[in-house]
């Protein structure tokens, strides 16, 4: 059972079909991996927290040039494909992803009209290449892959990431020592394809000490984390005491402190699974969330890591998709544009080329102050916990809500759990923007 790998077409994702025990044994098994993590773990850990302190202060008080950070992956549809690229650039994107799976190699004709039509478009795109059992298990499968998948988009892809979420054994790998030697046959292959630029580790959630350990052996010319937070609800909500924040900064600690420092790291996958979407959520129970929700916890997942300053770029997993997409296809004839949708375009339109200045702290509102490309001052602000009546000084010209919708403009604002956009009329504005 250990070795069956089983596509899960409606989620997007194998099916996790080992029972408990086994899977138990096979950790068990693999406990000499466990050790030589907590051993590496423990030798670096000091320098980390240290570097983490020092990128902690700076998180948030220095201006950030938000500039064309955003970006959406796509799949392909059958005979429509030209829809998809369309609904990618009127949402506003100009850069994707596309999963490559590698049992699918003599299918890449598929994928191949896809990214023909993103080449016409000029629109740069990544391709993620899944990894199964049977590739652990035959190198010399995996190799084949590798170069067929090469081959077919070595000249328009800008970049390849190695292997995905492979630190969950639904995916096939159960020893990040596996998933080094997947790695190690990518990079062999730069001899046949020298301009080549890999991302990764590609580890999903918060697993950090895989990424540390891995960035060890390899150097990535972008590092990668699948950094999901959907089993907490909110992205300011913590992990053992860490948020999203948090998350981030230590993420860019361990990067530093690795030959890899200096690299720029991207979030190459990242959404919140919906509630009543059945067969259609990629997850069960709590990480579900209102299509409402959805939408708030895209914008401040964005705002919480961009202007961190530590990510180059995030890509949200994906532009359709009927149980976490920003579009939802169930109905073949109408495609839905769900309110993340316009939140996503909404949140698009306003940070693209804009530049974080600092963030603001009021009590337990989240207030981020931005400079757009036109001079215009503009503020970000919401309240996870609770709702709150903000009075500001400067004079306010527009309001927009997340998904974009004007709100009748008032000095005295309501904050919540949905950001809102405000826009001040003062070309310069003073320390102090509350009336407190």
């Amino acid at each position: 059972m250990k070795d069956k790998f089983i596509w899960n077409p409606y989620a997007d994702q194998p099916h996790n079909i080992a029972p408990k025990k086994e899977r138990f044994l096979m950790h068990f098994h693999h406990l000499g991996s466990y050790l030589s993590q907590l051993k590496y773990g423990i030798q670096d850990a000091i320098p980390v927290i240290r570097k983490y302190q020092e990128l902690k202060k700076e998180m948030y008080n220095n201006p950030v040039e938000i500039k064309s950070r955003f970006a959406v992956s796509i799949s392909p549809i059958e005979n429509r494909n030209k829809e998809v690229i369309e609904r990618l650039l009127s949402l506003g994107v100009d850069y994707t992803l596309i999963r490559v799976p590698s049992w699918e190699v003599n299918q890449l004709n598929k994928y191949l009209s896809l990214t023909e039509l993103l080449e016409k478009k000029k629109i740069p795109f990544i391709i993620a290449i899944l990894q199964n059992r049977e590739d652990v298990l035959n190198p010399q499968k995996w190799e084949e892959a590798l170069k067929k998948i090469f081959t077919a988009f070595y000249k328009s892809a800008s970049y390849f990431e190695i292997g995905h979420a492979w630190n969950r054994t639904k995916w096939g790998v159960w020893d990040y020592r596996e998933y080094l030697k997947l790695l190690d046959c990518a990079y062999k292959l730069k001899q046949e394809f020298p301009d080549i630029k890999f991302i990764g580790p590609a580890v999903i959630d918060f697993e950090f000490h895989l990424i540390h350990i891995v960035l060890k052996y390899f150097s990535f010319d972008i590092v990668s984390s699948l950094l999901y937070v959907d089993r907490l609800g909110a992205p300011e909500n913590t992990q053992f005491g860490w948020d999203t924040s948090k998350k981030v900064c230590l993420l860019k600690a361990i990067i530093d402190y690795s030959k890899n420092k200096n690299k720029e790291c991207w979030i190459t996958e990242v959404n919140w699974p919906l509630k009543g979407t059945g067969k259609y959520s990629p997850a069960s129970g709590r990480p579900n969330v209102s299509e409402k929700d959805y939408a708030d916890f895209l914008i401040r997942y964005h705002i919480l890591c961009l202007c961190s300053g530590f990510i180059g770029k995030i890509f949200w997993w994906q532009l359709i998709a009927p149980g976490y997409g920003l579009i939802d296809n169930r109905d073949e004839k109408k495609w839905r544009l769900r309110p993340g949708y316009w939140a996503y375009k909404n949140m698009l339109n306003n940070l693209k080329g804009s530049i974080f200045l600092r963030k603001i702290n009021y009590s337990s509102n989240y207030i981020f102050l931005f400079k757009n490309k036109k001079n215009k001052y503009f503020i970000v602000a919401w309240n996870p916990r609770s709702s709150s009546i903000i009075q500001f000084l400067p004079k306010i010209e527009k309001i927009l809500d997340g998904e974009g919708n004007e709100i009748s403009p008032s000095q005295k604002i309501l904050i919540n759990s949905s950001p809102k956009f405000i826009y001040f009329e003062d070309k310069e504005l003073s320390e102090k923007i509350i009336n407190e």
